[in-house]
Parts: C-alpha cells; sequence; structure tokens
C-alpha cells in the first residue's frame, strides 16, 4: 500500500520526464513505431475489457491476497501484446495474478502455462511469449529468465514487471537489456518489454506509457 502511495506522487514527475518519449515521436523504426501506436497506445475499447474487469472482481474474494495487484494499465497492454502477436505458447512466471485472464483472453488457442519460480524447470520445447511477475525480485527474475531464455523463440517476446520498482530492479533491467540474445526493448516504466528477434537494428526505447 505504502509503494502504491509513494507511486501515486511520482506519476506526474515520471509523466513529465518522459513526456518527449510520447506517441512515437522520433522513433524512425517501422517496426518500433508500429508497436508503440498500434498496440502500446492503442485506444480501442475492446469488448473483453469489460467483461474480463467484472470476471476479476468477482474472482477476487476467492483468491489469495495480492491476486489483484497488477494494474488494469498493465493488465490491458498484456492483453494487446498477445492479441497483436497472437503467440502460440504464452509462460505466465509468478503468482497467479489476475493478468493471467487477459493473458489467456486474447488468444484463446494459445498454450497457457503459469508457473511460479519452483516450477519453471516443466518440459517446455518453446516460449512465444513470456510474462515475469516475481514480486519485484531481481535475482529471482535473473535466475528464472538465464533458465528459461534459451526456449524463447527468435520472434518472441519477454515482458518484465516492475523494472523501476527499485535501484536493483533498475539494475536488473540493464542486464536483461544487454543480453546477448535480446533484440530491440522498450522501457515502459511500470514494465519493460524484450524482444528477441535479431535480425532487426537493436535499439532500447524509452516510452511515455
Amino acid at each position: 500500500m505504502f509503494n502504491r502511495f509513494i507511486l501515486a506522487i511520482k506519476r506526474p514527475i515520471i509523466w513529465f520526464v518522459r513526456f518527449p518519449n510520447r506517441c512515437g515521436y522520433g522513433v524512425h523504426s517501422p517496426f518500433a513505431f508500429n508497436l508503440i501506436t498500434q498496440v502500446i497506445y492503442e485506444k480501442t475499447p475492446y469488448y473483453k475489457y469489460k467483461t474480463l474487469k467484472e470476471e476479476v472482481i468477482s474472482l477476487i474474494p476467492k483468491q489469495s491476497k495480492g491476486w489483484n495487484d497488477a494494474s488494469i494499465k498493465v493488465n490491458r497492454l498484456l492483453f494487446r501484446l498477445v492479441n497483436w502477436f497472437q503467440p502460440a505458447t504464452i509462460v505466465d512466471l509468478g503468482a497467479r495474478s489476475s493478468s493471467s485472464l487477459y493473458l489467456q483472453s486474447a488468444n484463446m488457442k494459445a498454450l497457457y502455462l503459469s508457473m511460479d519460480a519452483e516450477g519453471s524447470n516443466q518440459d517446455i520445447s518453446s516460449i512465444d511469449f513470456l510474462y515475469i511477475h516475481l514480486q519485484n525480485n531481481p535475482e529471482a527474475i535473473m535466475s528464472e529468465f538465464n533458465n528459461l531464455v534459451n526456449l524463447i523463440s527468435p520472434g518472441g517476446l519477454c515482458v518484465i514487471k516492475g523494472i523501476h520498482h527499485s535501484r536493483d530492479m533498475k539494475q536488473c533491467w540493464k542486464r536483461l537489456v544487454n543480453n546477448e540474445k535480446v533484440g530491440i526493448t522498450f522501457d515502459l516504466y511500470d514494465v519493460g518489454v524484450l524482444f528477441f528477434d535479431k535480425t532487426k537494428i537493436k535499439q532500447d526505447y524509452i516510452v511515455n506509457f
């Protein structure tokens, strides 16, 4: 609760600092520009948004504490990313949360696997979409990322939650960005998005999300 209060105070400052990095201004890569304008800033009121919100509200009393930690903004971004890229395999690594509903709903045909850190050694041959939310634990994130990175497909992506949560998380994000297997990256403050398509020129974007 305290962290949310502090973040609420910081939000206007964050928005002001990142203001120049909005709406794809100054982005010359067609791939990055399309992702920013058509996915990150997509304003389409998907009909599933309302249904998913109602489902989350109805399930909260039945779930464990913290199940609804993810913000609606982040959940909807996850939905749009999955809807855009239509991954065949989605791995949701972290405590069970409301994000799982959004990840699955965006592509009902995808193989969806939910696991915690202890279960990350499940038999997986390939990952197209990896979402890591391990309570902003940089050591656990790096460990699990290293365990799974070789399974991520060349056209796959990985979303990391809480990349600016602490100084250690910021350092963790830098290490992930510099991983030799990672291509284009997007720092959205609340989350970071890593792409593994090495055919595109590597660039690291900051987006006012």
